[in-house]
């Protein structure tokens, strides 16, 4: 499944969310993530993030989709982090 993944986490846990974030998915921009997972990998993932996390202060938004071709991606000014499998 292909996967973007959006967080807002308290300034004490950003590097480290970003640095967990990384091992999974491409980092895009501040706080945004996006790639292929399998659903291990997701289960992995998410397990992992609940430790990085403080679930009474910081917000994770996962979004799924069943195939990387349904997204129309379109940048304005620089794109920190081109992907080549999104269109």
């Amino acid at each position: 499944m292909y996967v973007i993944l959006v967080y807002d986490v308290n300034e004490k846990r950003v590097a480290k969310a970003c640095k967990f974030c990384r091992r999974y998915l491409n980092w895009v921009q501040n706080s945004v993530f996006e790639g292929e997972l399998t659903e291990a990998r997701m289960a992995r993932m998410k397990s992992g993030l609940r430790v990085v996390i403080n679930e009474e202060e910081d917000s994770v938004l996962i979004f799924k989709l069943r195939d990387q071709s349904l997204i129309d991606k379109q940048v304005m000014g620089l794109e920190r982090s081109p992907t080549d499998n999104v269109f």
